[in-house]
């Protein structure tokens, strides 16, 4: 997705940030022609109008930009181990309204699918949004091969190998749909949404551990899409447990939320999901308390290598264990631990800003470029 794109062009200007052409080319650092050259071709695609006029800085009174909020609507499901969130986002990336319905992960491709797609159709049924819908995004929990529009060697959903999930949901909806990893679209949500240009490292930490990264604005995927995977990164405090990926010794065998919950069973706590061992942890427990600030350390001790090398403006933690302020604090300890002084001086570590949300905002920015692309190429611009 380009940085400086149509989604960001609309986000300024919806949320009051540029009002008119020299404004936008001030906010985005780019030539006003290129500019011009953008926003006519949104106007000519019916996102964008420009009418009446703004104060003049010493030249003429620009005209003030405003988005055609009727031109439409996108909708955003993000997958979890056993729910799916599913939102709608207006065209400037707006979210308009979220909706939570139950989902099992570990069933069969094709019934998850299905059951899926009849969640987000039924939320829609009842939804009241502006014009049409446009499109569909979907994140998901493990790798996606996002041109090809496939699952590529998921270590916690069995039998989804190669799966054409993309496809496989166009048969239900006659709307373009876009997929993606839930840590790429948690990375590209935050990215929208914030000032330009930066770098961002964006982790999800929930029933398993994932990671976005965005380079000067711009989300990296990687040749094979499996870019920011530190979930199966080797730890000395994994020793030679085996993980769900073939491998031993991950990250993920303990620091995820799925390790969290078999660390905190074998200790005699009847706890079945990540959202328990965080409820459990809020309430004081010492042994849920002591196992998430651990599981923080650890993330941050991978993380550290992973700052040191990138130097990234900002450190986001974003999925269920990003709830814990214990988790957040033992990351942030970490990383000030085991950072070069420089690569920590003006880094900003925080939770992601959307909360669990934050997922649907990346889906829907997904859908919303994917929208735009086909708009402007049929307006001839």
């Amino acid at each position: 997705m380009d940085p400086a794109g149509p989604l960001r062009l609309l986000w300024l200007v919806a949320h009051g940030h540029a009002r008119s052409r020299m404004d936008l080319a001030r906010a985005l650092g780019l030539p006003q022609s290129t500019v011009s050259v953008r926003t006519q071709a949104l106007m000519s695609a019916g996102v964008l109008s420009e009418s009446g006029e703004g104060r003049s800085a010493g030249g003429r009174r620009p005209k003030l930009l405003s988005v055609n909020a009727e031109f439409g609507h996108v909708w955003a499901a993000d997958v979890g181990s056993r729910h799916v969130r599913i939102g709608a986002l207006d065209i400037a990336g707006n979210l308009l309204e979220v909706h939570e319905r139950p989902l099992d992960i570990s069933q069969e491709p094709r019934e998850l699918v299905a059951g899926l797609a009849a969640a987000v159709r039924d939320v829609m049924a009842g939804a009241e949004c502006p014009g049409r819908a446009l499109g569909v995004g979907v994140a998901f929990p493990g790798p996606v091969d996002v041109n090809a529009g496939t699952i590529t060697l998921p270590s916690r959903m069995p039998g989804w190998r190669g799966f054409a999930v993309r496809d496989a949901l166009a048969e239900h909806f006659e709307l373009p749909v876009v997929v993606d990893n839930d840590a790429n679209m948690l990375a590209l949500g935050e990215s929208v949404s914030g000032a330009p240009g930066r770098t961002l490292l964006v982790v999800k930490a929930g029933t398993g551990i994932g990671s976005g990264i965005v380079l000067s604005g711009e989300l990296y995927r990687g040749r094979a899409g499996v870019a920011g995977d530190i979930s199966h990164v080797r730890v000395p405090a994994a020793e030679d447990q085996p993980c769900t990926c073939g491998n031993r010794g991950c990250l993920e065998v303990v620091a995820s939320g799925a390790a969290l919950v078999g660390q905190l069973q074998a200790q005699g706590l009847k706890l079945e999901t990540t959202a328990q061992v965080m409820a459990t942890a809020e309430d004081g427990h010492p042994e849920a308390t002591t196992a998430v600030r651990r599981a923080g350390l650890r993330l941050g001790e991978v993380l550290a290598t992973v700052v040191n090398f990138s130097n990234p403006d900002e450190v986001l933690l974003g999925g269920a264990l990003s709830g814990s302020e214990a988790f957040v604090a033992a990351v942030r300890g970490a990383l000030y631990e085991r950072c070069l002084p420089l690569a920590t001086r003006e880094l900003r570590i925080d939770r992601v800003r959307f909360g669990a949300d934050a997922g649907l905002y990346g889906a829907g920015a997904l859908a919303l470029d994917a929208v735009f692309e086909q708009a402007i190429k049929r307006s001839g611009r």
